[in-house]
């Protein structure tokens, strides 16, 4: 089974994973791939430009990969905002999409503790493209397309 998690920036998608992965399952964490890509004292969260298109194109062919295996082998995927392409894509192959939300607050809150100013606007954008999805659907919940 194919588990896209979604939801903003600094939301808990990865701890989400930590808590339902089991060992031998596959994680596809962008954060996570440029950190094993870096060097030692890495920033969890803070990658150059280079790094991040290396990383961009590992993770494709990790995805490309993994989706040919889900029969045998759940695939957790962090996409913190899929296009309606992807989308389609993950509707194709019956994943179901995770969405973490905490409440914009909270999150607004953990990026300013956490992470780089500029995932604000990542935020923001996040809360746009979600306005009109049901609140029920949002905190912490999962849903199915």
């Amino acid at each position: 089974m194919l588990y896209v998690i979604t939801g903003p920036p600094a939301a808990g998608k990865s701890s989400y994973i930590q808590s339902h992965a089991k060992a031998a399952d596959i994680v596809i964490d962008m954060d996570l791939m440029a950190l094993a890509m870096s060097g030692p004292g890495a920033d969890h969260h803070n990658h150059s430009d280079v790094l991040l298109a290396i990383v961009q194109r590992a993770r494709f062919a990790a995805i490309r990969e993994a989706t040919q295996h889900l029969d045998t082998t759940d695939v957790y995927l962090i996409q913190t905002l899929p296009t309606a392409k992807h989308r389609a894509e993950y509707r194709r192959l019956k994943a179901k999409l995770v969405t973490i939300d905490p409440g914009r607050d909270i999150v607004m809150r953990r990026i300013e503790a956490m992470r780089q100013p500029a995932m604000k606007a990542v935020a923001t954008k996040w809360y746009k493209a979600n306005r009109g999805r049901p609140r029920e659907a949002m905190p912490q919940a999962s849903w199915e397309w």
